[in-house]
């Protein structure tokens, strides 16, 4: 952590070298001196300092400079580091007006000039000066800073990204004071966000989030141009199939598009995972398959978005969305699937600004005493209703079905049966959201018709349906009616094998239309939608790749 400064700045460049003398000698063991020629000058280290995160003890500024003299440099100063001391250097002809100043600014000390000797004048004003803001330091921030707007999508996405990508961040509204300081030390307004700060002061005003990725440390460029294995998703059947692929020895990669963990690493608690019996969150689950693949020489790639699939050849060649391309022996696709969109008018238009798809967990400190409304009856939404009823005053599970026993896991039901704050609404739609800057109001009907009844809603998180990401292999691998990709035996008619295909045997249970690329998890059609059964085929799928390898090209 870098020590706290202390900043002085003189117009005169013999004084300033001689005030950043006797405070570095006293000083420069715990505090780092900086100096300035100029306000100007001494603004804009403020600034850096400020974006780095770090801390300013005390400003020394001369009261007469020309352009901006020491009181005026002090005011601006006040609006980065206003816990900062500050102290005005002045000629004996200047005290009537530092006295006054010390109203203006909320000026700690005047201090005349010359100062020598430093043990007598100079130093014991500098130690009360330090003792001071000791006790009410500037608290340093060494993390990634967000500022934007409550209700914003866009500051959403960014926060969502990093807290699922698990890069620690600190979040300010444009009407938080420090948010303010921020924004100005960037030299930008309110209308220029999510402004992003990264630990080392890089500033990103909207970024996509490749470019998020890159600068907060992501790895997002293969180390190579050929593998023995692509894995394509970083879900519990992807991370699986990576951990197994590069314990096996397999020079192995994994490609994901936005975050490692999936639908399953938005799960606050996982209960049915075999050897966790007290249950384990999906963040911890995937920041322990993570740390498991890459200790065993997987590379991880984040912000990869695949568009197409080739084959050249003995080679399966991937196409990024930036026109570059990696290849392998071998693929498997672990893509998952993502939540079905509501089509009910208004949800749209506040995606972002009150309606969330999947767990949205960094948003449920901000539910605490509100009611929130879930609408699924698969164990994801039982596990967010069982998460928010931690925080909100009320959760409402909004269900199409007449009981929650078709869809959810007993163990759920039974506890959401026991929480008292969860109420379950049976055969019940949202057919309407509406709200200006956020949700404010939702429709609710019953799903065999009559009249809607209207409810105050700020928060809607949906759990329904599992549409696969899977048209970037159109015309190359083939895919069920949904988008599932079809695998082994439900590739064959009778004794026919699948068109194209050109090897003398059946494709191998989780091989798909193309020799060499296979799925595993919820992507592939007829699997079972749980978390183990998801890694179990991410492990079978490596098995199967090095026969493939082996003996089946």
């Amino acid at each position: 952590m870098a020590k706290p400064a202390i900043l002085t700045v003189d117009d005169d460049p013999a004084v300033s070298r001689a005030v950043a003398r006797d405070l570095r000698r006293q000083y420069g063991e715990e505090h780092r001196i900086i100096r300035a020629d100029s306000g100007a000058e001494a603004l804009d280290s403020l600034k850096e300092l400020k974006l780095r995160g770090e801390q300013v003890a005390v400003l020394l500024a001369d009261y007469r400079m020309p352009g901006m003299n020491g009181l005026q440099f002090l005011e601006q100063a006040m609006d980065l580091f206003p816990r900062a001391r500050r102290v005005l250097l002045t000629a004996y002809a200047d005290t009537d007006a530092a006295i006054q100043a010390i109203n203006i600014v909320d000026l700690d000390h005047y201090l005349l000039k010359p100062w020598h000797p430093p043990e007598e004048k100079l130093y014991p004003v500098m130690d009360a000066m330090i003792e001071a803001w000791k006790a009410a330091p500037d608290r340093p921030v060494t993390d990634v800073k967000i500022v934007g707007h409550r209700w914003s999508a866009p500051s959403f996405r960014v926060r969502d990204f990093l807290a699922r990508n698990m890069v620690s961040y600190r979040w300010f509204t444009t009407d938080d004071a420090e948010g303010q300081r921020l924004l100005t030390a960037a030299g930008l307004t309110g209308a220029d966000v999510p402004l992003v700060v990264t630990a080392e002061g890089k500033t990103l005003v909207a970024p996509s989030e490749a470019e998020l990725a890159v600068q907060v440390g992501l790895t997002t460029t293969p180390a190579s141009d050929f593998y023995d294995l692509v894995v394509v998703g970083g879900g519990p059947a992807g991370l699986g199939a990576a951990v197994y692929g590069a314990s096996e020895g397999l020079r192995t990669v994994l490609l994901e598009e936005r975050a490692t963990g999936g639908q399953a690493g938005q799960s606050s608690r996982i209960e049915n995972y075999l050897g966790f019996p007290d249950g384990v969150s999906g963040a911890q689950l995937t920041d322990r398959a993570r740390r498991q693949a890459i200790k065993f020489g997987a590379e991880l790639l984040t912000a990869c978005r695949v568009t197409q699939l080739a084959v050249q050849g003995s080679a399966r060649v991937l196409h990024f969305e930036d026109g570059t391309t990696i290849a392998a022996h071998s693929v498997i696709l672990a893509t998952g699937v993502s939540y079905r969109r509501l089509g009910a008018p208004g949800l749209a238009e506040l995606h972002g600004r009150g309606v969330y798809y999947g767990s949205a967990a960094t948003e449920a400190p901000s539910c605490r005493d509100q009611d929130v409304y879930i609408v699924g009856g698969a164990n994801s939404a039982g596990q967010a209703a069982m998460f928010f009823s931690r925080y909100a005053r009320r959760v409402h599970l909004v269900i199409r079905g007449r009981s929650l026993d078709a869809s959810m896991s007993r163990y759920l039901i039974e506890q959401i049966a026991g929480v008292e704050n969860i109420e379950v609404h049976p055969c019940t739609e949202v057919v309407a959201a509406h709200g200006d800057e956020h949700l404010e109001r939702l429709e609710l009907r019953h799903v065999d018709g009559g009249p809607a009844r209207t409810v105050d809603a700020t928060w809607l998180f949906i759990f329904i349906g599992a549409e696969p990401r899977t048209d970037w292999l159109d015309g190359v691998v083939q895919r069920d009616a949904r988008g599932f990709v079809l695998t082994g035996p439900d590739l064959l008619t009778g004794d026919e094998r699948p068109a194209g295909w050109l090897l003398g045997r059946d494709p191998y249970h989780l091989e798909s239309s193309v020799p060499g690329v296979f799925a595993a998890g919820d992507v592939r059609a007829d699997s079972v939608k749980r978390v183990a059964s998801a890694v179990g085929e991410g492990a079978m799928a490596v098995s199967l790749v090095h026969r493939y390898l082996v003996e089946g090209q």
